[in-house]
């Protein structure tokens, strides 16, 4: 077994196993001791970071919105639609009925 960090103890990750009602191995809990040990240094590591003159951000790029114009343009016929559908009724698409809904 790899050295384990001081962050979290076996019987710790042992504990969170029975909570989320997981059945783990010996050789199981060995390997997800040290890998939530090495999450845990990782995270202690970013939280070491000294960011005071860093602005807080969303995105590491600059980004803006590319869109078109909004300029109205002909639209497909309503009556040439429906007279492609398989099924309509009041000049609207018929559909079969949803969870048992009638329709």
């Amino acid at each position: 077994m790899s050295a384990m960090s001081d962050r979290i103890s076996r019987s710790e990750v042992a504990h969170v196993a029975r909570l989320a009602r997981l059945e783990l191995t010996e050789d199981e809990l060995d390997t997800f001791t040290d890998q939530l040990a090495a999450v845990l240094d990782h995270a202690a590591d970013v939280e070491a970071l000294d960011v005071a003159g860093v602005a807080p951000m969303t995105h590491p790029y600059p980004l803006r919105n590319v869109l078109r114009p909004d300029i109205p343009t002909a639209t497909v016929d309503p009556d040439e639609v429906l007279a492609a559908a398989p099924a309509v009724e009041d000049r609207r698409f018929r559909v079969p009925p949803i969870l048992g809904e009638a329709p």
